[in-house]
């Protein structure tokens, strides 16, 4: 059996260190089978409720029109180029998407290095 880390080493920063999270939308993230509800990763329903929340206000801030289920992506660390050294465990990156058009939006604890993110916080 390989390693793993364990679920609740998922998310590993205050819900208060999500504001200083990059923003991102993209058109579409259709393949969600590999989400994760943040109640699971966090244990529970009232522990994930911070995390949630400050996740709400950003996406907010951003465009979103407060419809869709938050959730978390998991990036490995083999899409990132070398030179950022992502962790071995990868990036857990927040993600809802809008019921209304479908546009995703994300919140990462690193700058995602993807051409198709170049308008990322509101920049164009």
């Amino acid at each position: 059996m390989g390693y793993t880390i364990p679920i609740g080493q998922i998310v590993n920063y205050p819900p208060e260190a999500m504001r200083d999270f990059h923003a991102y939308g993209y058109e579409y993230i259709d393949n969600r089978q590999f989400a994760l509800k943040p109640e699971l990763v966090l244990g529970s329903a009232a522990n994930a409720a911070p995390y949630i929340d400050q996740a709400k206000i950003s996406f907010l801030e951003i465009g979103w029109a407060g419809d869709g289920d938050i959730e978390l992506l998991w990036v490995p660390p083999f899409a990132f180029p070398l030179a950022l050294s992502v962790p071995s465990v990868g990036v857990a990156v927040w993600h809802v998407k809008q019921s209304e058009d479908g546009i995703s939006y994300l919140l990462s604890p690193i700058e995602l290095p993807f051409e198709e993110f170049e308008y990322a916080n509101g920049r164009t």
